[in-house]
């Protein structure tokens, strides 16, 4: 288990929101934290501190006025710190490979392969050969509905048909290397991790996932390490100091 860190950029600019508030077009949400450094910054800090497969995620929607200034502050972070880092938001099979140049090791994608409420297939075949599955993280972000969790898609506003549980994994790792599952019920509210999800999580046998929602404080850390068996790495965003939260970026980055 080793902790990912992350970058979430909105408007051009680096942010922690609220999971699963983002308004329609992407323009507006609720915000944990606004930073005052910018991308290229924590890309920086994270390359001195050696941390490796963090996420880059650009929260603007392709057709927001927003995006091109959201993806220029992408950009730069890679630059700094290339082959690295992973980015996802907005991603699909005509841009996967720019991002890939620029010096992402893996694209993340959601709405594009679970596409209409379900995995396209057609779509996810199209995106293993623009980049190759080595470079594909799947985004099976999700929220509960009834006694389930279901993928959700368009910044976390859409179910999908799509069940979270072991046998969806098993459909989709030969398309890909590694997962990323959002608790969003729990994402950003330093609430703790979602156990429930975890647990099923953690019955997956197979690619690496990294988890995020809600972590807050070190014994939750060591909470998910003991309810995952190790299993699971993780990202913290808004609960950090360096976003704005009282846990301390220094203790994080060397848990072990």
């Amino acid at each position: 288990m080793k902790f990912r860190p992350c970058i979430d950029i909105h408007n051009g600019i680096v942010k922690q929101i609220v999971g699963g508030s983002l308004n329609k077009d992407s323009s507006k949400a609720l915000e944990n934290f606004v930073a005052k450094q910018s991308a290229k910054r924590y890309a920086k800090k994270y390359k001195k501190d050696g941390l490796t497969g963090g996420h880059i995620i650009m929260l603007n929607s392709l057709d927001s006025p927003a995006y091109e200034s959201t993806k220029k502050e992408a950009l730069k972070a890679l630059k700094v710190y290339p082959n690295a880092m992973q980015i996802g938001g907005g991603i699909n099979d005509r841009t996967a490979a720019e991002f890939i140049r620029a010096g992402a090791t893996h694209v993340i994608v959601t709405s594009f392969v679970f596409f209409e409420g379900r995995i396209n297939y057609k779509h996810l075949e199209k995106l293993v050969e623009a980049v190759g599955a080595e470079n594909i993280v799947l985004d099976l972000s999700c929220r509960k509905k009834g006694d389930d969790y279901f993928v959700v898609t368009d910044r976390w506003q859409n179910f999908t048909e799509e069940k979270v549980e072991p046998a969806l994994f098993e459909k989709l790792d030969e398309y890909c290397d590694e997962f990323l599952v959002h608790g969003v019920d729990a994402e950003g509210k330093k609430s703790g991790m979602d156990k429930e999800l975890v647990k099923i999580l953690a019955s997956y046998e197979g690619n690496p996932i990294t988890y995020a929602g809600g972590i807050s404080k070190l014994e939750q850390i060591d909470e998910l390490n003991e309810a995952s068996n190790g299993k699971l790495d993780f990202t913290i965003g808004s609960a950090l100091d360096i976003f704005g939260g009282n846990l301390a970026y220094d203790d994080v980055k060397n848990y072990k």
